[in-house]
């Protein structure tokens, strides 16, 4: 059994964080340390914040606290994070901005709304083969599927190669290990590259190789780590889907509130709690690029500043019940998919995809139900389940 301790350095026990008792250890640290310094070890030194409003501050002041030098804490024996300046995610203002300008039509509303007939039919035939295989698990054959096709949908990857592409995702997510580490994934997507250089397509793919940022084409290595971002920023609207299943499954009143009203504004807001519930990205890294102030405690510069996600979403003084499941929940305003320059690029999508998955269940499933125990996830990057076996009982 684990041990529930209120010791901020509870923060980085993978062990904590499968239990889901870290949660106990963020609400201590939001009351008594809501910037607290963790000394350096296996992990380098860095402050955890843990409160709403100090998160939201960061995330919306990216000259103060930079992505450049990498959004993920990392081994302290592995150096800073290989695509510093390279890809969206770690660059700052003016780059950032002309990295998301590259890919942002493939990601808008207009996109989302032209794909929603493919979207919705994908959605039900997973669903459908769920409810016929009467188990399933839930993030490998729902969650990871439904994200997996997606992103190889946006990226340009033929129906007939989306299968291959889902099945070295995994493998890749299961190893723990870099997405670039797996060999047939990264030979994949560099014979797509180099196929959208001859021949461009109306795809993301097409887009890196085709659409100068600041003057300049994309090098090949850029574009592939700029692939592997999209990939692994993938994996947690699959993670987030597949825990809201769960999440519906350990609280049946809110199940059947959702099927008793039919209504298009609860799907809407039962989609924002399920993401704030999920919160799939643990946290998320900035450095200081100058000497500041935040909640009283000087940061100098340099200093790493960790985002606890979670925690802001289970933040007192903002979410009333925040330890509560409420699919009518508002106003819910969750961080769950960043804020300020590096809102998540695939936020639209990530709602859109979810909103249809929780109308496609409520249309064909009558009961959801989990067999057995879930098994969590051990880390302190992403959060949900590793496995997780569901019984969806048809309408």
């Amino acid at each position: 059994m684990t041990v529930v301790t209120c010791d901020p350095a509870g923060v980085v026990d993978p062990e904590l964080h499968a239990s889901g008792e870290v949660h106990e250890v963020w609400r201590r640290m939001r009351r008594h340390a809501p910037v607290h310094w963790h000394e350096p070890g296996h992990l380098p030194g860095f402050w955890s914040l843990t409160r709403y409003a100090h998160i939201r501050d960061v995330y919306q002041n990216p000259a103060v606290f930079s992505s450049a030098r990498g959004v993920l804490l990392r081994p302290t024996e592995l150096g800073e994070d290989p695509g510093s300046g390279l890809t969206m995610a770690l660059t700052d203002p003016p780059r950032h901005r002309a990295l998301r300008g590259q890919l942002a039509d493939r990601f808008s509303e207009r996109c989302a709304r032209s794909l929603a007939d493919e979207l919705r039919a994908e959605i039900r035939a997973v669903v459908t083969r769920a409810v016929e295989s009467r188990t399933c698990d839930v993030v490998h054959d729902i969650g990871a599927r439904l994200s997996g096709l997606n992103i190889g949908r946006l990226l340009g990857v033929p129906p007939q190669d989306r299968e291959r592409l889902l099945t070295w995702t995994t493998e890749a997510f299961a190893s723990g290990r870099p997405l670039t580490s797996h060999l047939p994934l990264m030979r994949y997507f560099i014979d797509l590259m180099y196929a959208r250089m001859e021949e461009p397509a109306d795809d993301a793919m097409s887009r890196f190789v085709t659409e100068e940022v600041q003057g300049e084409l994309s090098t090949e290595t850029e574009i592939l780590l700029g692939v592997e971002n999209l990939v692994g920023a993938s994996e947690n609207a699959g993670l987030s889907m597949a825990a809201g299943i769960l999440a519906l499954a350990a609280h049946p009143r809110q199940w059947e509130r959702l099927v008793r009203e039919r209504d298009d504004e609860l799907v809407r807001t039962a989609a924002e709690e399920v993401l704030r519930w999920t919160s799939s990205a643990t946290h998320s890294m900035r450095t200081a690029t100058v000497d500041t102030v935040l909640g009283g405690r000087r940061i100098a510069a340099g200093d790493r500043v960790v985002l606890w996600i979670p925690s802001a979403n289970r933040d007192e003084s903002v979410f009333p019940d925040p330890d509560r499941f409420d699919l009518g929940r508002q106003p819910n305003r969750h961080l769950a998919l960043g804020a300020g320059e590096h809102v998540c690029i695939g936020s639209t999508m990530a709602r859109h995809q979810t909103r249809m998955l929780l109308e496609t269940l409520v249309e064909r499933v009558a009961v959801v139900e989990l067999v057995g125990d879930a098994e969590p996830l051990r880390s302190i990057t992403v959060n949900g389940p590793a496995h997780a076996t569901v019984r969806l009982i048809a309408r």
